[in-house]
C-alpha cells in the first residue's frame, strides 16, 4: 500500500472486500428468499420487519471495528510491531464485549422495540422470534467482523472472503433444511444464520492464531491496552454512532412503512436488501480509502493519500451506479426470486425506483468521510452524516409526508438526504484537509 501504482492495488483490496460484505448480506437474502418462496408472505414480512432494527443495534459496534482498522493501518505505516500486537489483542477483546452486550440487549428488548415500531400484530410474533434467535449469534458475528478488520488492515481481504463463501453455503443448505424439511419457518432461517456466523468466527480466530509476528493472536494472553483502546474508540466510536444513527432514522422510515401493511413491509424489505448489494460495492472502496490512507498517512506520504481519495471516489461511484442500473433493469427477475405476490412486488418496485436507482449519490459523502477517518478525523463526518441522514429524514417523515401522503413520497427521503449530506460532508472534508495540512486534499 505504501509503494508503486495504486489503482490495481485498490481494486485487489476492494473487490474481495465487497464480495465478503455481499456474502454476509446473502445470509439475510437467503432467509428472505426461502421463507418467501417456501413459507408465506407473512413469514417474509416477519423477517423483513427486522432489517433496520438489526442494523441499528449492530452498526455501532461494527463502526468501532473501522477504528481498529485505522489504528492498525497507522501502526503498519510506522512499522510499529508492538503497537500492532497491542491493537490486535485489544480489538479482539472488544469484539467479545460487543457481542455480549448485543446478545443481552437483543434478547431483553426485541419484542418491545418491534412494538414501538408499530409492527403489525399479524407479523409481530414471527418477527420477535426471528430477532431473538438472530441475537443469539451476535457474539460470533462480532468476532468475525473485528477479526476481519485486523486482516484487512494489512491488505488481506481474500481470506475473509473465502470464509464467508463457505459460510454462505452452510447458511443456504441449513435454510432449506430447517424450512422445507423441519418446517421451522422464521426460527429455522435464524438458526441457519447463527450457525454460519459461528463457523465464520471460528475460522477467523483460527487464522489469527496461526499468524506469525505481531499479527498473531494469543488466546492465552488477551488484554486491552488503554492507549490502543482510546485511539480505536476515538476513531471508531463516531463512525459507529454515525451508522447507528443512520439506522435509527431508518427505523422511523420502517415505522412509516409499517403503516402501509404487511405487503409494504415485505416489498420494502426485499427492495432494501437488493439496494444493500449496491451499497456494499461502494462501501468496499470506503474501506480501501480508510486503510490505504491510514497506512500512507502513517508513513507521511500525503501525495499518495490524495491519489487514493480520487481513485476510490471514481471507482466507488462507477461500480455502485453500474449495480444500481443492473438491478433496476433486472428488477422483474430479481423480485420473482423472493415472492410472487403482486402487491409485494408493487411496493418493492416503488422503493427501487426512488432508492436503489439513485444510490450512487451516496458516494458524495461516503468516500470523503472515509478519507477523513484515515487521517484520524472521525467526529466531523459523523456529525455531518448524522444531521443529513437522521434529522433530514425525520423532518421529511413528520413534516412532508403528512402533507403529501403516499409510499412514493416517503421513499423520496433517501435521495433528498443523500444530496444534502453529500454537500455538507464534501465541504467539511475540503475545509478540514486545508486547515490541517495546509492545502486541500481534493486536488492533486
Amino acid at each position: 500500500m505504501l509503494h508503486g501504482p495504486l489503482a490495481g492495488k485498490i481494486l485487489k483490496f476492494a473487490l474481495p472486500f465487497a464480495f465478503s460484505s455481499i456474502l454476509q448480506q446473502l445470509f439475510n437474502s437467503v432467509d428472505l428468499a426461502v421463507v418467501g418462496r417456501f413459507d408465506s408472505s407473512t413469514a417474509l414480512a416477519s423477517v423483513g420487519a427486522n432489517t433496520f432494527l438489526i442494523n441499528l443495534m449492530i452498526n455501532l459496534f461494527v463502526g468501532i471495528s473501522v477504528g481498529a482498522n485505522v489504528v492498525l493501518a497507522n501502526h503498519i505505516g510506522q512499522r510499529d510491531a508492538r503497537g500492532i500486537r497491542d491493537a490486535v489483542s485489544t480489538t479482539m477483546v472488544l469484539s467479545l464485549i460487543a457481542g455480549g452486550v448485543l446478545l443481552v440487549f437483543g434478547l431483553v428488548f426485541a419484542q418491545h422495540l418491534l412494538v414501538l415500531m408499530g409492527t403489525p400484530a399479524k407479523v409481530l410474533g414471527g418477527a420477535s422470534l426471528y430477532l431473538r434467535v438472530i441475537f443469539l449469534g451476535t457474539p460470533f458475528f462480532m468476532i468475525f467482523n473485528f477479526g476481519a478488520a485486523v486482516l484487512r488492515s494489512r491488505g488481506d481481504t481474500k481470506r475473509p472472503l473465502y470464509i464467508l463463501m463457505a459460510a454462505g453455503v452452510i447458511n443456504t443448505l441449513l435454510n432449506l433444511f430447517t424450512v422445507i424439511v423441519l418446517r421451522l419457518s422464521v426460527a429455522g432461517v435464524a438458526i441457519a444464520t447463527d450457525v454460519a456466523n459461528l463457523f465464520s468466527a471460528f475460522m477467523v480466530v483460527w487464522l489469527l492464531h496461526r499468524e506469525k509476528g505481531a499479527f498473531r493472536l494469543s488466546l492465552r494472553h488477551l488484554y486491552i491496552r488503554r492507549r490502543e483502546l482510546s485511539r480505536i474508540l476515538r476513531i471508531g466510536l463516531p463512525a459507529g454512532v454515525q451508522t447507528a444513527v443512520f439506522s435509527f432514522s431508518n427505523v422511523f422510515v420502517q415505522s412509516a412503512i409499517n403503516g402501509y401493511g404487511p405487503a409494504a413491509i415485505a416489498g420494502a424489505s426485499v427492495a432494501q436488501m437488493i439496494g444493500t448489494y449496491s451499497y456494499f460495492l461502494l462501501a468496499s472502496f470506503c474501506g480501501a480509502a480508510v486503510t490505504f490512507i491510514g497506512q500512507n498517512y502513517g508513513a507521511g506520504q500525503m501525495v499518495r493519500c490524495r491519489r487514493v481519495f480520487w481513485l476510490c471516489l471514481v471507482f466507488g461511484f462507477t461500480v455502485c451506479l453500474s449495480a444500481n442500473l443492473l438491478f433496476w433493469f433486472g428488477r422483474g427477475y430479481l423480485l420473482s426470486l423472493f415472492t410472487t405476490d403482486a402487491s409485494v412486488v408493487a411496493y418493492a418496485t416503488v422503493q427501487m425506483r426512488y432508492v436503489v436507482l439513485f444510490q450512487s449519490i451516496a458516494v458524495s459523502y461516503e468516500i470523503p468521510a472515509s478519507a477523513m477517518r484515515g487521517f484520524g478525523h472521525s467526529l466531523e463526518p459523523a456529525l455531518m452524516t448524522i444531521f443529513g441522514t437522521c434529522i433530514l429524514r425525520l423532518s421529511w417523515i413528520f413534516l412532508v409526508c403528512p402533507r403529501l401522503p403516499g409510499f412514493d413520497v416517503l421513499m423520496l427521503c433517501y435521495p433528498v438526504s443523500w444530496v444534502l449530506t453529500g454537500l455538507m460532508v464534501a465541504t467539511a472534508y475540503a475545509v478540514t484537509s486545508r486547515k490541517a495540512y495546509g492545502h486541500s486534499l481534493f486536488f492533486f
